[in-house]
């Protein structure tokens, strides 16, 4: 599929307010060509695509009937929003979506006036759309606000405390419930049972088949329409939407305008305070290989267009994620209390791949990571060996859990942190930066980042060791670094580091997947005649004191290296050095951490030069703290 020759409504088209006196046959024509738009752009960069294409129709329509940016229109799974960006003064930079100095593959803030709130991860918008609800309230304005969630966001919590909230104070706001029946992969739980429920119920349908029986032999067709949507609200009256003091409304075709627009437009019109409309979609609407796989097609590489298939990735070693899957896999042929839990993530963590194995032992709990790390830590104190695979950045949404459920009764829950680090095109929300000092703090805490792929297999049957403490294991995004793969991994002693090459001048101890960045840095360094001891911490905690002990004794100075935020390895490091004395000796000690700000999407190679953690970065570094060296040659070997 490729763009009209003509693209006359949408090249007419540079604001939400160009939509305004559009015919629906307009809209209809409209709709067409930004979702012909959007299937072409984002065969190019790469990015979402199912969720935008699910909600074409509802993005003209909204921006047809509401008057933003003075109405605040706020996307929940800010990837449903690629058709926004087209209608917003965007469409001209949308081929720049998730590359260096594009724009972002989610709603920001800092991008655009139609963004009134960013929004990547999910189930925040109720709440957001609460907060501006009120302020405008207090500021004795009259503009609206409309919340768009879906994609699986309503199976969070988090949707539901902020729907109490707001359903009792009664402010005036309207939450449209996109329901296309799909998370990333296809949603658990009794929600997403419960929405298919009342879209098949037989009362439904029956109600449907009356109201429109009784009106079609008249010719009546738009008044069937309504007949059949006030039949609708009336036999789902008493929705648990309404219990929470929301006006529901729906369900309706969320791709047929002539339903969509007056709705809309009666929603806009209606003083009764909170309005659920509910809101029924097809993830991948209007591309035929996005319908029939909406999973695969969630977030895609780049693809061509006319038969969808994706760029391959390159033949190489293995992902790390592969990695830690095949490991898991293996260890619990062996031990049948090992159990895998995700948050709707299974392909992106591998957990798919555990589940096809043992589809009684994986468990799925949808995007709601507090009760994930709860339900795990149940399932240790009972004598489970529990792995929670969950992305850095989302863990985060369950650190109170961590914290309180975990850590505090010392359960042995493992929790595999993917996506560690930089994620390139995904950007500052989904960074995996904090895991490192957020559980480092934790006391009896056992945390490892795995240096390479094998390294990643040992840690996974560490941490089926580990049975007395919670423990974690980070690891990147991305591919391995091609090291051969132990046939038969072994645990590795808890809290002790190793030594990948000595030196005598320079020592650089790297926690993590720096350690291939470090090993160029020594050569550059040693091709000055600077000699580099490189060493792999391995844990973060129980730091390796007996290590850092040697390091910081036998060096003029002592880097450190980490893909986290300032407050991580490198803090544990000088806090240990300072209670020993081992810093009033001389030691020259440098951390190289990620810098202390939010880094916007590029390729990760690019991110990390940026950040300082490349060869050509570590090596300078070394040769400042060292007061001997020539930078330029280092530059020099870096271009080479």
């Amino acid at each position: 599929m490729t763009l009209p020759a003509k693209n006359r409504l949408l090249d007419s088209v540079t604001i939400p307010a160009d939509l305004k006196g559009r015919s629906r046959e307009e809209l209809k024509q409209l709709a067409d060509e930004v979702r012909a738009e959007m299937i072409d752009a984002v065969s190019v960069t790469g990015g979402h695509l199912g969720a935008g294409l699910g909600v074409v129709e509802l993005t003209v329509a909204i921006h047809s009937v509401f008057d933003t940016p003075d109405d605040k229109l706020i996307f929940d799974v800010g990837h449903q929003c690629y058709p926004h960006k087209i209608l917003t003064g965007r469409r001209d930079r949308i081929r720049t979506l998730r590359q260096g100095g594009g724009l972002s593959g989610f709603t920001k803030r800092a991008e655009s006036e139609y963004d009134p709130f960013g929004a990547a991860h999910a189930s925040t918008s109720i709440s957001a759309g609460h907060g501006f609800a009120k302020a405008r309230d207090l500021r004795g304005k009259d503009n609206k606000v409309v919340c768009v969630i879906g994609d699986g966001a309503m199976s969070a919590g988090m949707a539901y405390e902020a729907m109490n909230n707001a359903g009792s104070d009664a402010s005036n706001m309207l939450v449209i419930l996109n329901d296309n029946d799909m998370s990333i992969a296809p949603p658990v739980g009794a929600m997403s049972h419960y929405l298919s429920k009342l879209v098949s119920s037989r009362s439904y349908r029956g109600l449907r088949k009356f109201a429109k029986n009784i009106v079609k032999p008249m010719g009546l067709a738009n008044q069937a329409r309504k007949a059949e949507e006030y039949l609708r609200g009336f036999a789902m009256g008493g929705t648990m939407f309404e219990e929470l003091g929301f006006y529901y409304v729906g369900p309706i075709d969320g791709h047929d305008l002539d339903v969509l627009l007056p709705v809309l437009e009666n929603c806009k019109a209606m003083q009764t305070g909170p309005v659920l409309l509910h809101v029924v979609t097809q993830k991948g609407k209007g591309y035929e290989p996005a319908e029939n796989s909406a999973d695969k097609y969630h977030g895609v590489a780049k693809f061509n267009v006319v038969t969808g298939e994706q760029q391959k990735s390159k033949p190489g070693p293995p992902k790390y994620t592969k990695v830690f899957a095949d490991s898991l896999i293996a260890e619990a042929r062996k031990d049948d209390r090992i159990v895998g839990i995700t948050a709707a993530m299974p392909g992106g963590t591998g957990m798919d791949l555990f589940e096809k194995e043992f589809p009684d032992r994986m468990f799925d709990v949808g995007i709601a990571e507090q009760h994930g790390v709860t339900f795990a830590a149940g399932l240790a104190a009972d004598g489970m060996k529990p792995f929670a695979a969950i992305y850095s950045t989302f863990l985060q949404r369950g650190y109170d859990q961590v914290v309180h459920d975990v850590a505090i009764q010392k359960l042995p829950v493992r929790f595999a942190i993917d996506r560690a680090g930089l994620v390139g095109a995904d950007g500052p929300t989904h960074a995996g930066s904090f895991d490192i000092g957020y559980l480092g703090a934790l006391p009896g805490f056992v945390c490892m980042a795995a240096s390479d792929e094998a390294e990643l297999a040992h840690m996974v049957r560490t941490a089926v060791e580990i049975d007395d403490r919670p423990s974690a294991f980070r690891y990147p995004r991305g591919t391995g670094t091609g090291v051969a793969m132990p046939d038969t991994p072994q645990a590795l002693e808890i809290g002790k580091g190793r030594i990948v090459r000595e030196g005598t001048s320079i020592a650089i101890l790297s926690y993590g997947a720096r350690l291939q960045e470090a090993l160029k840095a020594a050569d550059m360094l040693a091709a000055q005649g600077l000699s580099c001891t490189v060493a792999d911490a391995r844990f973060a905690k129980p730091l390796d004191e007996e290590l850092v002990n040697r390091l910081a004794r036998e060096h003029e100075v002592l880097i450190t290296l980490e893909e986290g935020a300032r407050g991580g390895f490198g803090a544990f490091v000088l806090q240990h050095l300072a209670e020993v004395g081992a810093l009033d000796t001389g030691l020259r000690i440098r951390t190289m951490c990620l810098p202390d700000i939010f880094q916007d999407q590029d390729k990760p190679e690019l991110m990390y030069e940026e950040a300082g953690l490349d060869a050509r970065s570590i090596a300078a570094r070394a040769i400042e703290a060292l007061g001997r060296g020539n930078v330029q040659e280092i530059d020099r070997l870096a271009r080479a």
